[in-house]
């Protein structure tokens, strides 16, 4: 018994000394997946933008040099209902048009589901793909 009223007391005193504790988050977010994401690209014409960034949602997080605006806009999407990730449908007439060499591989976790996705900007409706999903991909030319 005294070792039980020793302990209550030190938990007293330890929460009066740190405060109280920060609440938690939503229990549907303490159970998904972080958004983790591995971003590689290549062939923009700009050295800065190819290269491998890793991105990390709630809380931002990585090597992504836009990350919390990659964040938002990827919170965006989801927001609105659309899957970012989605492959182009291959029903969809597209323009022919040259939108450059790059391309972008997209792997890891968002919102719980796994992703693997590639992007390139060889005809409209690809473009637009790579387009919708600025600034989590660099800025394309157009």
């Amino acid at each position: 018994m005294l070792r039980l009223a020793a302990f209550a007391v030190t938990s007293a005193l330890a929460t009066a000394a740190v405060g109280p504790l920060p609440p938690l988050p939503p229990l549907g977010r303490l159970l998904a997946a972080p958004d983790r994401l591995t971003i590689a690209v290549s062939g923009t014409g700009n050295p800065r933008a190819d290269g491998e960034y890793r991105l990390e949602c709630d809380p931002v997080g990585g090597n992504h040099p836009r990350g919390e605006d990659a964040c938002a806009r990827l919170d965006a999407l989801a927001r609105a209902g659309k899957d970012p990730f989605a492959p182009q449908d291959k029903d969809e007439l597209c323009t022919m048009q040259d939108g450059g060499r790059a391309t972008a591989r997209i792997s890891g976790t968002w919102h719980g589901h796994r992703v693997q996705s590639e992007f390139s900007r060889t005809n409209g409706c690809e473009i637009h793909r790579w387009n919708d999903l600025e600034p989590v991909l660099p800025r394309g030319r157009s």
